[in-house]
């Protein structure tokens, strides 16, 4: 009677309950996002409950009825949870076809192989050994009873006791522990365990955590730069810790949900030649993709993508709790943790650690980075209406933070603006009113290691463009009075300002209002060109005025933010804070707009935070191999007065800092000599590198007179009583002469380079530039390379200079002659005589660096209008 009790709690608990998990891990992976916010304990205190019951119903008929035929309900049984689990290891291997096309080790198609497999192996410990043991019984032991009592009972307690704790483990995924709120889809993402053991796992590793309380890295904030630096931290070898609010916030785009631009595309290729998490999400996320500025040279093209905010914020999420040395933990910090200067080093304070509010222990680490955003003691403009916050729905940082900040390191703060437009619903707008703006036939991805983006271009949703009208201006100056935010004299972004700015700074025009979509399945449309704060009533009322959206209706307004920025020329160009050793700060709380600015200095000062960490020299990127590089030497050089945002005309050299050739730049270096890229990802970089080289060599050969040229490809403008002998690379110049029209004349030399063909035509149009612009930079190098010594008193310098330029050098302190020539207030006369000085001491330093910048502003609105029908 036991024996058959067991057996049957066996028959039923166990591949029920397998089928309740394998539905937890199809919702863990195709909707990670809703699994993780909408989870609560009733349904599946339901659905276990529900389970046991049957069990123990069917446990106890077969008690009462021994001749109950236990194959009928073994096929019952069989019918409920194959077809279930079937059903969503299919959905899942469906769902993750269409991912990515990316080599990371923890690949989201090997991730659905592990999920498969564990519950298939958990489907043969549930059915295999009951009937084994039932079958094999029966035919070696004839008498009942001596099987009942020597080989029943104790073989079907083991699996019982499972069958008994599943629903225990099963209910225990919803514990209330701060990281498992998260950590049970992470880890049925990731791990080579059954989800459930997974669990346990992940309970001893918060354990661990909470006794431990150690780490190489500390990253406060989950924003762009947060994430960016997280993930490179980890990489590089840190044992890191990501310390957000909100964990389902991680990777939220709080402003526009797109990503790339003029110049800022740049930095997305940027980010992703050096193995960053942003240019792959977008190429996951991404529902509208186009390249701007094509009526111009490809090297100041600017890709861009308007994306999917739920797909994004699901791919970054993903990304972080499947990357190994990094942790997320839930919390707010109270307190940045700091020893006070040394005596024998003057100045210079060293971070320990930080200290969660509510927590009385302190999490100790060597490094700590600061990606604040605008929640840096941020506040909320609505109207006349103003509350603490970094974000609507969110609070601001501790102030205590703020506090170690200026109190007792003694940085220099500053306060900035931003605001964000009304999202409005899209059913009441008329879109047939507007201007229809299609994506591009083909999209570009911004990885190198994807060929394709998620979204096809037939997919893609369209966005729209309308224009303000001079009601929306009446509206504007007749409710200054009721908005306090547009009244105060903190600096906003210059290159995206307010509705309320443009009219008054710009009265009489009309201006543009892009209409974009937020999601594939999103109801909202971004406006972007709206940024207003103004109150609620009064923004519905201006929305009305402009074509398309007479009958709008607002869904979450508008809103500003001013928030604490730290004077970046504080910091070194490791991103460091020079007067603390150890503390690291990236994105907005330099003074920079936009998530490209932020994730580039993310993921810099992640890399170098964990080389700090691990006792390996800082690197550094110059301005003559990045935009990055660019980027960093504007802030620590020259600082900021308004928020800086990235365009190709701040790079002198930007003919070779192009976006197609960003992985060859970086990639390689980033192996080498960062440490923050994977073998795989350098393995393609070097095959691309090779195969390129190859071709421009097979290019280079292929010398012939120019009557051959003719002949060969009669469509040529080319005269035959040119003198020289034309090469490939020669013809390959010609607008109307691309690879592909080449390769079919000569296929047995360029054919095998055909995946390269714009590549090769980019290289070939720009090879005269690049030389020159090398020269140039090798020039530059040798003239502006001395580097300044660190402990020089300029402000009792043995040489002619003024009292200004003694206390802007003492200020700044620039590290290198050529950073001390683009600092405000530095004359020529002074840049020589801090030539000599240096000449005369003989300390010298060869280091690469900036030049002149053209300060040419390339508006993206503007750059977005070349591709529009008349």
């Amino acid at each position: 009677m036991l024996s058959n009790f067991l057996y049957s709690l066996n028959l039923a608990g166990r591949p029920l309950l397998t089928a309740c998990i394998c539905l937890d891990c199809y919702l863990a992976v195709v909707h990670p996002i809703t699994y993780l916010s909408k989870k609560s304990l009733t349904p599946r205190l339901l659905l276990a409950a529900a389970v046991w019951t049957v069990t123990v119903i069917q446990g106890t008929l077969a008690i009462i009825f021994e001749e109950l035929i236990h194959s009928i309900w073994a096929m019952s049984v069989y019918v409920i949870a194959l077809p279930v689990i079937v059903i969503c290891d299919a959905s899942i291997l469906w769902t993750l076809k269409k991912s990515y096309c990316g080599g990371r080790d923890l690949h989201p198609k090997k991730k659905a192989l592990q999920i498969i497999t564990n519950s298939m192996v958990m489907t043969v410990i549930s059915y295999v050994p009951p009937v084994l043991v039932y079958i094999i019984g029966k035919v070696t032991i004839s008498d009942g009873k001596e099987f009942e009592c020597f080989l029943a009972i104790p073989i079907l307690t083991t699996p019982t006791a499972g069958s008994a704790i599943m629903p225990l483990l099963y209910l225990g995924n919803l514990g209330s522990l701060k990281c498992l709120r998260v950590w049970c889809a992470s880890h049925m993402l990731t791990k080579k365990l059954p989800p459930l053991q997974s669990f346990l796992v992940q309970v001893s590793k918060r354990a661990s955590h909470v006794a431990r309380q150690q780490y190489d890295v500390i990253v406060v904030g989950g924003g762009h730069a947060g994430t960016e630096a997280a993930a490179a931290a980890a990489r590089v070898g840190a044992q890191t810790l990501l310390v957000s609010q909100k964990i389902h916030t991680i990777g939220a785009l709080s402003c526009n949900p797109s990503l790339g631009g003029v110049g800022k595309g740049q930095l997305v290729k940027e980010i992703d030649a050096l193995d960053g998490v942003c240019g792959r999400a977008g190429d996951w996320a991404g529902i509208h993709f186009s390249i701007l500025n094509r009526s111009k040279g490809p090297a100041v093209w600017g890709p861009r993508a308007q994306l999917d905010r739920q797909r994004y914020r699901e791919f970054i999420q993903s990304e972080l709790l499947s990357t190994p040395r990094l942790t997320v933990l839930e919390g707010s910090v109270e307190e940045l943790l700091v020893t006070e200067p040394n005596p024998e080093e003057p100045g210079q304070h060293r971070v320990t650690g930080i200290r969660l509010a509510n927590e009385s222990h302190p999490i100790s680490a060597s490094s700590v980075i600061l990606t604040t955003g605008t929640f840096l003691s941020g506040s909320l403009f609505m109207g006349q209406t103003t509350s603490p916050g970094g974000r609507i729905g969110d609070a601001p940082s501790s102030a205590g933070l703020s506090h170690t900040l200026r109190e007792r390191l003694g940085l220099r703060t500053g306060r900035l603006r931003t605001g964000t437009p009304p999202r409005i619903v899209k059913d009441s707008v008329d879109l047939s009113q507007a201007q229809l703006h299609p994506p591009d036939s083909h999209s570009t991805p911004f990885s190198f290691l994807n060929t394709h983006t998620r979204c096809k271009p037939e997919e893609q949703l369209p966005c729209y463009l309308t224009y303000t009208t001079p009601a929306v201006e009446r509206v504007v100056k007749e409710s200054l009075h009721l908005n306090c935010h547009i009244q105060q004299d903190t600096k906003g972004p210059r290159y995206c300002p307010s509705i309320e700015s443009r009219v008054l700074r710009f009265p009489g025009r009309s201006h543009r209002v892009w209409l974009e979509p937020e999601g594939m399945t999103s109801d909202l449309l971004y406006p972007q060109g709206l940024s207003m704060t103004m109150p609620p009533d009064v923004q519905l009322r201006l929305i009305r005025e402009i074509p398309a959206m007479h009958r709008a209706e607002i869904h979450t307004p508008g809103y500003g933010v001013q928030y604490d920025f730290v004077c970046p020329t504080q910091l070194s160009p490791a991103l460091q804070v020079k007067s603390t050793q150890g503390l690291f700060l990236a994105g907005q709380i330099n003074g920079t707009t936009g998530y490209e600015e932020a994730a580039a200095q993310g993921l810099w000062a992640g890399v170098n935070a964990a080389r700090w960490a691990l006792s390996m020299p800082a690197v550094a990127l110059s301005r003559t191999e990045s935009y990055i590089g660019v980027l960093i030497d504007d802030l620590v050089s020259r600082g900021v007065t308004e928020p800086y945002r990235m365009f190709t005309s701040r790079a002198e050299f930007r003919t070779t800092l192009r976006p197609d050739n960003a992985d060859l730049r970086l990639t390689l270096k980033g192996f080498e000599e960062v440490g923050c890229v994977s073998s795989f990802r350098y393995q393609k970089a070097v095959r691309v590198r090779d195969s390129l080289q190859d071709a421009l060599a097979a290019l280079q050969s292929l010398a012939l007179s120019p009557s051959i040229w003719r002949k060969k490809m009669p469509d040529i403008p080319m005269s035959e009583t040119k003198n020289t002998v034309p090469t490939g690379m020669d013809i390959l110049q010609y607008n109307d002469v691309s690879f592909e029209t080449m390769a079919s004349a000569f296929p047995e030399c360029l054919s095998p380079y055909m995946e390269f063909s714009q590549r090769l035509k980019i290289e070939a149009v720009y090879r005269p530039h690049s030389e020159q612009q090398r020269k140039e930079i090798e020039r530059i190098q040798r003239e502006e390379n001395m580097s300044l010594p660190q402990d020089i008193d300029y402000l009792s310098l043995p040489v002619s200079l003024s009292q200004e330029v003694r206390e802007i050098l003492d200020r700044v302190r620039p590290s290198t002659l050529g950073a001390a020539t683009r600092l405000q207030g530095i004359t020529p006369a002074a840049v020589v005589h801090l030539l000599n000085y240096v000449r005369h001491t003989g300390q010298k330093e060869r280091r690469p660096h900036r030049y002149r910048t053209d300060q040419r502003e390339d508006l993206e609105p503007r750059a977005r209008s070349t591709s529009l029908p008349r």
